[in-house]
Formats: C-alpha cells, sequence, structure tokens
C-alpha cells in the first residue's frame, strides 16, 4: 500500500509561510510513515517468501526428533517479525492511503468536490471484503486452481467496481486493489497463520502430531499471501509509472501474469537442494 507523494497547491497569501510550514510538517510526517511502511514490508515480504520457498521444503526433509528441537527455536522468533511486521506494513499503509488520497489527492477516488456513495462503497469493500474472501476460501475455493482462477476473477471483479461504479481513476483503483490485497493478508497473518502455528508449534514441542487441519489451514493462507504479494508490490510501483493506466483490465492482466511467476517460483523452490 505503497502512494505517491503529490505537491500540494500554494496560494500566495500573507501567511504563505505558515502554510509553508505545515507543508513541510506533512511532508515530513508521510516520509516517516513511508519509511516504516517499506521497511515493515520488507521485513514481512522476505519473512514471507522465506517460509514458503526455503523453510518449507527444509523442514520436510528433517525427522521428528530435530523438528523437535527446531521448530520451537526458529518459528517463535521469526513468526515475530513476520505478525509485527505485517502489522506496522498494514497500519502505515492505511495512514499514507489517508494522508495522500483521503486527505490529499480525493480526485483519484472519485469526485475531488466530494464522495459519491458508490465512493464510500468501494472504501468499505477495501478493507471489509475480507470476511467475504475468509468464507469463500473456507466454503467454495478450497482446490488450488479454483483459488487460483476464483480470485483472478473476483480480484477482477473489483477493479472494475472501483474504476466504473467508484469512479476511481488509475492510481485510486491500483492502491485499493493493493490495500484490499494488504488487507486481506494482514487478516491472514493474525487470524490464521499465527494462531494455527502457535498450535502447530507447541504440538511439535510436545513430541506430538500436530493438527493437520492446521497445517493445511496455515500452509493454504500463507500460500495465498504469497500470491497475493506479487501484484501488490506491482501496484505500489505502479503508483509512479503509469505506462499501462489505460484500462482496468490491465491490471486484471498484471494479476494473473504475477500469480503466474509465482507458480513458478513454488516450481522453483521444490529443485533448490542443500550440499
Amino acid at each position: 500500500m505503497f502512494v505517491e507523494w503529490t505537491d500540494r497547491p500554494f496560494y500566495p497569501s500573507c501567511s504563505h509561510e505558515r502554510d509553508e510550514r505545515m507543508d513541510n510538517y506533512q511532508n515530513l510526517i508521510e516520509s516517516s510513515f513511508r519509511w516504516l511502511h517499506v521497511v515493515a514490508g520488507i521485513t514481512w515480504i522476505g519473512l514471507l517468501y522465506f517460509f514458503n520457498w526455503i523453510n518449507g521444503p527444509f523442514m520436510a526433509t528433517l525427522d521428528a526428533d530435530t523438528k523437535k528441537k527446531v521448530v520451537p527455536e526458529l518459528l517463535p522468533r521469526t513468526l515475530f517479525w513476520f505478525r509485527w511486521g505485517a502489522a506496522y506494513t498494514w497500519i502505515s499503509g492505511l495512514i499514507l492511503l489517508m494522508f495522500v488520497y483521503y486527505h490529499g489527492d480525493k480526485g483519484q477516488i472519485g469526485a475531488a468536490d466530494g464522495y459519491t456513495v458508490w465512493t464510500w462503497v468501494c472504501i468499505l469493500a477495501t478493507f471489509f471484503s475480507v470476511h467475504v474472501y475468509d468464507i469463500l476460501v473456507k466454503k467454495v475455493l478450497k482446490d488450488p486452481k479454483a483459488a487460483f482462477f476464483g480470485g483472478w476473477i473476483l480480484a477482477t471483479a473489483m477493479v472494475y467496481l472501483f474504476a466504473d461504479l467508484g469512479g476511481f481513476k488509475f492510481r485510486g483503483y491500483a492502491i485499493h486493489l493493493g490495500s484490499m490485497f494488504g488487507t486481506y493478508m494482514a487478516f491472514n497473518v493474525w487470524f490464521r497463520i499465527w494462531p494455527a502455528q502457535q498450535k502447530i508449534i507447541t504440538a511439535i514441542k510436545n513430541g506430538e502430531k500436530p493438527d493437520p487441519a492446521l497445517v493445511a489451514l496455515a500452509g493454504q493462507r500463507s500460500k495465498h499471501n504469497t500470491y497475493m504479494s506479487f501484484p501488490l508490490i506491482f501496484v505500489m510501483l505502479s503508483q509512479h509509472a503509469t505506462w499501462f493506466a489505460v484500462k482496468p483490465y490491465y491490471l486484471s492482466i498484471v494479476i494473473i501474469v504475477t500469480w503466474s511467476l509465482c507458480y513458478l517460483c513454488y516450481a522453483k523452490a521444490k529443485t533448490v537442494k542443500g550440499f
């Protein structure tokens, strides 16, 4: 949820020095939260890739006794930075969204002179559709292929909701797609992956076999997060390079291409061996 800096309008007046100071303060605040957003995001996504492409295949090579020693020491440490990286990334991203769009460049997310009902519907859908996602992956999109193509269709539908009904311009609907993915990912970390991993780690520490349902849940949501991170990073960067900002379906193409690249990364991870 990394957003673009925009120039503030300058209105000549006797109070222009005070206005300039206020702009400088706001720029300082935005820059601080951008720094936090990037550092926290690097921590979170870096560990996400570690878990999915390195730790998972590595753990599959260990016997039960070795896992009993390694898992209780390794995973709590990595999961600490993982979950708090997710929290600070999401919180700082939300603050930037409010500063740059909801308070600043409102024209990117509807009429500059005010929001319509559909603007609010789109904003609410960005942050609360996570509950619809959670139900769908539990009840309907259980199969990985169904989740891949079903998720692509639903994400494309959200882009058109933002663009057509919400009246969002490119930067608006791109960053709200990224915000939506980021919200889903943070939800998965705190309410699905972390609670499951606590029970999994405790079972391994006690020499017990973890509940297969919890292992499957943690793995599924972690994999979803990995896939969502690819287009999320793209729309963050696209705030500064709008060469493809022509039609909303371009973002649909970005999603399917980046998810395909993520699939290839998973395939490659299976072939990398230790010495």
